[in-house]
C-alpha cells in the first residue's frame, strides 16, 4: 500500500530517511545524556551533534558487506563524525535499542494521525445521524424485516462503534510509548538507566519497566490487534452499505461521479466498489495481525524471527488503516440515502412488524404468552398467505381486526394505536444523548 494509494503524511512516517534519523536522534541524545554523566567529553559530544549524519546509500552500500543495517548505519555516520570523536558513538548500546525505541516513535506518530482520522470519521457520522435521525426504515435480523428503526439510529451505532476504536487506539497508544536503552539483554550493564529516562523523555516515551534484548512482543501484537479490529469495524459498515445498495433494497448508494463507469461490459452499472474495496483490505489487517501475534513468541533473550515480518506488517497496516479510515470518511459523506425506498421497503412486510407489540398487548391482557404467540403467529401467516396469493391489498391489521380473538382482547381503536410505526420511535433522542450525538 505504499504506492499511489497512500496518503503522504503516515507514508513519511514509515520512509528509510524518517526510520535513520529517529536513529540518529536516539544516538546523539544518548550522547547528550553521558555527557550529564561525565563519560563523554563536551568536546568531543559538540563535534559528534555538528558533524553527525548518514547518507541512505552509503548505509546500503555499507551493508551489502556487513549485512547489518545498524552497524552500517552507525559506520557511516562514524564516517562523517571523524575519529577520535566517533568513538563514543553508540556507547554502551546495542542495535534493539534504537531499533526498538525508533519503532515505538513511528508506531505512536502513526497513531496520532489514526487517531484523527477517526476523530474526522466521526464527524461525519454524527451529520448523518442527526440529519436521518427520524427517517423510518425497516430493522433486519438475518437480513428479514423485523421491526421498525431509524437510519439515524444505524449511523448513531456506528458512531458508537468507532467511538470504542477511538478509546481503544488512545489506550493502545499509551501502552506502545516505550522504550528501551537497557541493553544487550536488557541489564543495563554497560549504561546507566538515567540515559534511557532521558532518551526516553525527550522522545515522548516511557523507559520500558524490563525488557530483555527487545521490547516485548506482545505490546505491538496489541497495536496490531487494535488496528485490525478497527478495519474489522469498517469492513462492518462496508458491508452494511453494500446491502443496503443491492438493487432489491437500494435504501442507500455510494456516490457515483459524473462520468464514472461501473462496468466495462454493462453501462448500466453503480457498483458498490469502495465498499467491496474496504471489505477486502480489512483482511489484509487481520492478516498481519496473526502475523504479529507469531512474533510474540521468541526465543529466550530474543531472536530475530521478528524483524522481517513487522518491516512489512507495520508500515503496510498503519499506511492501509489511514487509507481506509479516510475512504470511509469519502463513502459515508457522499452517501445517497433513498427515504422513498426505505418507506416502500418497509411497507413489504404488511405491517407485520407489529407482531411483537400485539403480543405483548395480549399477554397484558390476560392470556399466556404461548396463546399470545399462536394468536399472531397465525395472522401473521394468513396475510402472507393472502399476500402470496395474489391479494395486493393484504395487511396485517386488517387481518388482526378480522380475527374475533383479537377483537376480544384488543379494540380497532387500541389497535390502531399499536399499530403506529411512531411507537417505536420514543426514546430514539435518549439513544443519541447516550452515545453523545446532540
Amino acid at each position: 500500500m505504499i504506492g499511489r494509494y497512500s496518503r503522504p503524511k503516515m507514508r513519511e512516517i514509515w520512509t528509510e530517511q524518517r526510520k535513520l534519523e529517529i536513529w540518529l536522534q536516539i544516538e546523539l541524545l544518548a550522547t547528550e545524556s553521558l555527557v550529564e554523566q561525565g563519560v563523554v567529553p563536551v568536546k568531543d559530544y559538540r563535534r559528534m551533534k555538528s558533524k553527525a549524519s548518514f547518507s541512505i546509500d552509503r548505509c546500503r552500500e555499507l551493508e551489502r558487506t556487513l549485512n547489518h543495517d545498524v552497524i552500517a548505519f552507525t559506520t557511516n555516520v562514524g564516517e562523517n563524525i571523524g575519529a577520535p570523536s566517533s568513538r563514543w558513538l553508540h556507547f554502551g548500546l546495542t542495535s534493539s535499542d534504537i531499533i526498538d525505541t525508533a519503532f515505538a516513535v513511528q508506531m505512536t506518530e502513526s497513531a496520532d494521525i489514526l487517531l484523527n482520522d477517526l476523530v474526522q470519521l466521526r464527524k461525519v457520522i454524527s451529520k448523518k445521524a442527526l440529519k436521518y435521525q427520524f427517517t423510518p426504515m425497516i430493522g433486519r435480523s438475518h437480513g428479514i424485516h423485523a421491526e421498525p428503526t431509524t437510519f439515524g439510529l444505524k449511523m448513531a451505532l456506528m458512531y458508537d462503534e468507532f467511538g470504542r476504536s477511538l478509546d481503544r487506539l488512545k489506550a493502545i497508544r499509551n501502552r506502545i510509548a516505550v522504550g528501551k536503552l537497557s541493553g544487550a539483554v536488557g541489564t543495563s550493564a554497560h549504561l546507566s538507566p538515567k540515559t534511557e529516562a532521558f532518551v526516553c523523555k525527550q522522545l515522548g516515551l516511557k523507559p520500558a519497566p524490563i525488557a530483555t534484548q527487545v521490547i516485548q512482543r506482545d505490546i505491538h501484537a496489541d497495536f496490531m490487534s487494535c488496528l485490525a479490529l478497527i478495519g474489522s469495524s469498517i469492513d462492518r459498515w462496508a458491508t452494511e452499505f453494500r446491502h443496503l445498495q443491492r438493487t432489491e433494497v437500494l435504501e442507500a448508494e455510494e456516490f457515483f461521479a459524473k462520468g464514472q463507469k461501473g462496468s466495462s461490459a454493462m453501462p448500466h452499472k453503480r457498483n458498490p466498489i469502495t465498499g467491496e474495496r474496504l471489505s477486502g483490505l480489512a483482511r489484509v489487517l487481520r492478516g498481519n495481525a496473526v502475523a504479529a501475534l507469531e512474533d510474540v513468541a521468541l526465543w529466550h533473550e530474543r531472536d530475530i524471527s521478528h524483524s522481517s515480518v513487522e518491516r512489512v506488517i507495520f508500515p503496510d497496516s498503519c499506511i492501509l488503516l489511514d487509507y481506509m479510515l479516510d475512504k470511509l470518511t469519502q463513502l459515508t459523506k457522499g452517501l445517497i440515502i433513498y427515504e422513498g425506498n426505505m418507506e416502500r421497503n418497509m411497507a413489504k412486510s404488511l405491517g407485520m412488524w407489529n407482531s411483537q407489540t400485539i403480543l405483548l398487548e395480549l399477554i397484558r391482557q390476560g392470556l399466556t404468552r404461548e396463546q399470545s404467540y399462536e394468536i399472531v403467529q397465525r395472522n401473521a401467516m394468513e396475510t402472507w398467505k393472502a399476500k402470496n396469493s395474489g391479494n395486493e391489498s393484504a395487511d396485517f391489521k386488517q387481518q388482526l381486526l378480522s380475527d374475533p380473538e383479537v377483537s376480544k382482547h384488543i379494540s380497532a381503536s387500541k389497535l390502531e394505536q399499536l399499530c403506529d410505526a411512531k411507537f417505536h420511535y420514543r426514546h430514539i433522542k435518549t439513544r443519541f444523548r447516550k452515545v453523545g450525538i446532540k
